[in-house]
């Protein structure tokens, strides 16, 4: 079996990076950090063009006809450089959503506009702290009217629409697609660890909202859905541990100490090394999440948990251990060590914080050796 990317796939790695390196240093991540802007859009649209927004989505409805292989390879390359983009609301949920269980009309109505960045789509399940579940889900829909609160949301205060969990006239739990420019709809930005990535909480008072699927079948849909992008957010994680090992390298290579690099002391070795066997129990986990994203197989719950617990404890490893290995300036604002932490701390509460993907692993595990067993 070969889990490796394909040389076509290399190619288009290449030349996201050479788009972004252009586009997206870290001076671009500090305008949105510290100015009024809630996300690059020059970059976004950038992305647009090249056509990568689309990857996954079918030509019929203007995406690039790729696979998720393609949008693995993006999603680390966006990690790499913590691109302020609503990427992963947009295209690793949203888009998803619709694909899954959107009717022909919405696909027709959201995916070509999502594909070429005319859009952004996010998803809101979260109404709190902890873990979610369908029993603190209380957002009802009566009469085609949304009501309830929803919070956090990523990127809820730049989306266009949203893809909503909440219960129906029978109480069941369901997902309903809402314009978010619609009336009934109020927003309030939240502050977070990475303002680079937005948040907000999003009140419905009788909202429009559109079914999306099947009456009743919203937490099962969603556990799909949130399974995938959990593989995709893993190689943007991935991305972003690879990029904070390589900066504590090249300043371990430099900064002299005592007439000598500090990277020849043996406690920078180690701590290096540590974070070098971290990143690479990641990427075979994110792989090997690839390989059951794309083939469909039934391994994919339990791929998807793995890439994206081993993808978290990575990019938070790293990115602590580099402001670390950066001594008494990693820790300030000129360096930009501290860009790698907030993101890193971000993305280990996106789609469910660590501990509830630990759990969610354990549980997966222990069902399929008790089926195997039986």
């Amino acid at each position: 079996m070969n889990l490796d990317f394909s040389d076509d796939q290399k190619l288009l790695r290449d030349h996201v990076r050479r788009f972004l390196s252009e586009k997206c240093p870290p001076s671009a991540v500090r305008a949105i950090l510290e100015g009024p802007e809630s996300y690059d859009k020059e970059v976004y649209r950038g992305l647009a063009e090249l056509g990568v927004l689309g990857a996954a989505i079918p030509e019929e409805y203007g995406g690039s006809g790729l696979t998720h292989l393609e949008l693995c390879v993006v999603a680390e390359e966006l990690g790499r450089v913590m691109a302020p983009v609503p990427v992963s609301s947009s295209i690793y949920l949203a888009a998803e959503f619709l694909l899954a269980a959107g009717s022909k009309a919405q696909k027709e109505t959201w995916l070509p506009k999502l594909a070429n960045g005319e859009a952004i789509g996010t998803f809101a399940m979260s109404e709190g702290q902890g873990r979610t579940s369908p029993e603190k889900i209380h957002a009802k829909v009566e009469g085609g009217k949304l009501t309830g609160t929803k919070s956090p949301v990523a990127d809820g205060d730049v989306a266009d629409f949203v893809i909503v969990s909440a219960r129906d006239e029978g109480g069941k739990l369901s997902l309903y697609l809402v314009n978010l420019k619609a009336d009934g709809v109020r927003r309030e930005t939240l502050e977070s660890i990475d303002p680079t990535r937005g948040q907000a909480r999003l009140t419905f008072d009788r909202a429009p909202a559109e079914l999306l699927g099947t009456k009743g079948d919203g937490w099962h849909i969603a556990s799909q859905v949130l399974d995938r992008a959990a593989i995709l957010m893993a190689f943007e994680q991935l991305g972003g541990a690879d990029r904070a090992l390589e900066m504590a390298r090249d300043y371990a290579l430099e900064r002299m100490a005592f007439g000598r690099p500090i990277g020849s002391f043996q406690a920078i070795k180690h701590m290096l090394a540590d974070m070098y066997v971290s990143a690479t129990l990641a990427r075979s986990n994110c792989y090997y999440g690839a390989w059951a994203l794309v083939s469909g197989a039934a391994e994919l719950p339990v791929a998807a948990a793995t890439a994206r617990v081993s993808a978290t404890t990575a990019f938070q490893h790293c990115a602590k251990n580099n402001i670390q290995v950066h001594g008494g300036m990693g820790f300030t604002w000129a360096f930009d060590c501290h860009l790698f932490y907030r993101r890193s701390n971000a993305l280990a509460l996106s789609l469910g914080s660590l501990s509830t993907w630990e759990s969610q692993l354990i549980e997966r595990m222990s069902a399929g050796n008790a089926g195997a067993a039986a």
